[in-house]
């Protein structure tokens, strides 16, 4: 049915900024915002643009529309068409992936917000599509504590260590319960005989004995 054709096109095209939608920057660094886009039927002057969306416009350095280019084709690289002084374009659509991703430098605490990556397609009967990252600034990087793992580690260690020293233990124990087994057997065995010997002789003596005489 048509109607279905192009329900299918419309969602052909599609835009992905990878598999977490969170990006975290240090004050005054410079911070890379990755999208890529795939489409089944290829692109023919296909357009991308990156908004930033910050809830405080006002006091954002950065425009609304950061950066804009054209790709004529698959074997083309992105023409710019307009762009922030502040953002560069490290993409590429000639290799596997079609990278249109870009580096925002020199990156302050205003630039905190959310950054779409938009991308239209005129081969699908311009068929949209678009992505959004989310960027921290920080001052610093926090650390990570790792007072819990480490206590954990170590009651981990020490359990272990337990069980290991109550192995020993009981391999010890078993030992000289053998042994003591082992030294009744012996005596057991050593009594036996000593009775069977004893009984052997007293037979033996009691066979020499003549009969008494009627």
């Amino acid at each position: 049915l048509p109607g279905l054709h192009v329900f299918a096109i419309a969602f052909a095209l599609e835009v992905s900024v990878g598999k977490t939608n969170t990006v975290m920057a240090l004050n005054n660094s410079n911070v890379l915002l990755p999208c890529v886009f795939s489409t089944c039927i290829g692109f023919q002057d296909l357009v991308f643009t990156w908004y930033f969306n910050s809830t405080e416009m006002v006091a954002a350095p950065l425009p609304l529309q950061i950066y804009q280019g054209k790709i004529k084709n698959k074997a083309s690289e992105p023409t710019r068409i307009s762009h922030n002084p502040r953002v560069e374009f490290v993409g590429s659509t000639t290799k596997k992936d079609n990278n249109i991703s870009i580096v925002l430098n020199g990156v302050e605490f205003s630039d905190a917000g959310k950054y779409t990556c938009h991308v239209k397609n005129p081969k699908e009967r311009n068929a949209q599509h678009n992505a959004t990252i989310i960027l921290t600034v920080v001052h610093k990087m926090v650390e990570t504590d790792n007072t819990v793992t480490l206590i954990i580690v170590g009651v981990v260690g020490g359990l272990i260590g337990l069980l290991i020293l109550f192995m020993l233990i009981k391999r010890v124990v078993l030992f000289i319960i053998k042994k003591t087994q082992d030294g009744k057997k012996e005596c057991l065995v050593s009594s036996s005989g000593n009775d069977n010997t004893e009984n052997g002789l007293a037979g033996s003596k009691a066979e020499q004995k003549a009969p008494p005489k009627a």
